[in-house]
């Protein structure tokens, strides 16, 4: 008898918890990993004498192939055990960021970093499928918060605790501090997984997808992050349209097109990547111009954006239970427009800005954010067939990836159009609160059109 593949897998009798709180713990870890590093670029360029565009693959040589191998990931892992990938991707995750750790030369670290980064696709596509298939589907709204609640959170903490590692440890300590939770996120995931066929290699034609799709993703990556400061970078983006072109005609791309259209989730994955807009680019906004243009210290400038991550962990589990017992969109469609109008208060916010104001608006849209971020997950993963979960995840994760991404070129753009003063402030703000604005619309009209349909 053949070993059962990842969407032959049954969901327990039992609900697993345990395992709900192992994908917390990687999506926290992620997370975490995608922005504890920026704050070290400078003590890695000095540590290895390199240059800072050099040091700065120490960012992007996880980010890129993170990024770039989210569908392949997917694809894949729809075809495989369940436990034998959470291990193997948990495992090669934390040996890369040892190695990282002990790495003697700058191009040890960054092909160290490329490596974690294939690890780190894997488990940002496990991770909600994890917590789907870990409960009964009556609680898969509270299960689906919990990733979706800490991943954020992950993303905002690690610049706060990368200052304090910095500061009494060293550059190294950065990439140590995660191997604890990769060790305990292992040994659970062991424990309580059920056993499942070993992972094989992709064939061939899988490896060619990746490829193409790879080259896609980083172009546009590397044209937006090198064209902050120089606009003509623009030009290397290029590539990417027919390299896309290509995949969505292979075997790789034609299931992820089925999937989207079958499961009707694109506007789901538009409204996610919108979210993530707003929430980056309202965040580097925010950061940018209390220590640029008002003269805080770093302090105040934590303690105020800290605001929003506590107020989304404080709804985030209130909202799963929301959506299990009056339905994800509403949930969802709801928590996006909190978010929206908390973006919404700050554009018309005066030349001086004080801290507090500032505070209680981001509560606002970190609250939203937590009662809107677990249900839109479970949309997305419930609308998939079961034999594709696995993509409709690698979508979503894709679309969030981009729009962390995205959100901090599109305000660097607008702030530079603005013009001087706060003008390019507000513009930037502006286009992040109609980002978030667009996702409310999306959000409450998914599954209207099949509904009249039935």
């Amino acid at each position: 008898m053949s070993a059962p593949t990842a969407h032959e897998v049954p969901l327990a009798a039992a609900d697993r918890w345990s395992l709900v709180a192992v994908s917390g713990m990687l999506s926290f870890v992620a997370m975490f990993d995608m922005n504890i590093v920026n704050i070290a670029l400078a003590d890695i360029a000095d540590g290895f004498q390199v240059s800072a565009q050099t040091a700065q693959w120490a960012a992007l040589g996880y980010q890129l192939p993170l990024v770039a191998l989210l569908l392949p990931a997917g694809r894949w892992l729809d075809a495989v055990g369940t436990r034998a990938a959470v291990l193997t991707a948990v495992g090669g995750f934390a040996l890369c960021s040892a190695a990282a750790a002990a790495a003697p030369w700058a191009g040890a670290l960054i092909g160290a970093r490329m490596l974690q980064g294939a690890f780190g696709a894997v488990l940002f596509v496990l991770m909600p499928v994890l917590a789907m298939r870990s409960v009964r589907p009556e609680l898969r709204g509270r299960a689906m918060s919990v990733p979706a609640t800490l991943g954020p959170l992950g993303a905002v903490a690690g610049p706060a605790l990368g200052g304090l590692l910095l500061d009494h440890l060293g550059w190294r300590a950065i990439f140590l501090v995660k191997l604890p939770v990769c060790l305990a996120a292992w040994l659970i995931a062991r424990r309580h997984l059920p056993r499942s066929g070993s992972p094989t290699l992709p064939a061939r034609a899988e490896l060619t997808d990746a490829a193409l799709i790879a080259g896609a993703v980083a172009a546009l990556l590397l044209a937006l992050t090198f064209s902050v400061n120089a606009p003509p970078w623009l030009l290397l983006a290029a590539p990417a349209v027919p390299l896309t072109l290509g995949w969505l005609r292979r075997s790789g791309g034609r299931p992820v097109k089925a999937a989207l259209r079958e499961n009707r989730t694109a506007g789901l994955n538009t409204a996610v990547l919108a979210i993530a807009v707003a929430f980056a680019g309202v965040h580097y906004l925010i950061a940018l111009h209390l220590q640029r243009d008002e003269a805080r210290n770093a302090t105040a400038t934590g303690l105020t954006i800290l605001c929003f991550p506590l107020a989304m962990g404080l709804a985030g589990l209130p909202g799963g239970r929301l959506a299990d017992r009056v339905g994800a969109r509403p949930t969802a469609t709801a928590g996006a427009a909190l978010t929206a109008l908390g973006f919404l208060l700050l554009v018309p916010m005066g030349d001086s800005w004080s801290l507090p104001g500032i505070a209680w608006r981001l509560a606002l849209a970190g609250a939203g954010m937590g009662l809107y971020g677990g249900p839109a997950q479970t949309l997305v993963m419930t609308s998939a067939a079961p034999r594709s979960v696995a993509t409709a995840s690698s979508t979503v994760q894709l679309a969030r990836s981009l729009g962390f991404t995205l959100g901090p070129a599109l305000a660097t753009a607008a702030w530079s159009l603005g013009g001087s003063g706060t003008g390019g402030l507000h513009l930037g703000l502006g286009l992040a609160a109609g980002s978030a604005c667009l996702a409310v619309p999306l959000l409450a009209l998914h599954g209207r059109a099949g509904t009249r349909a039935a």
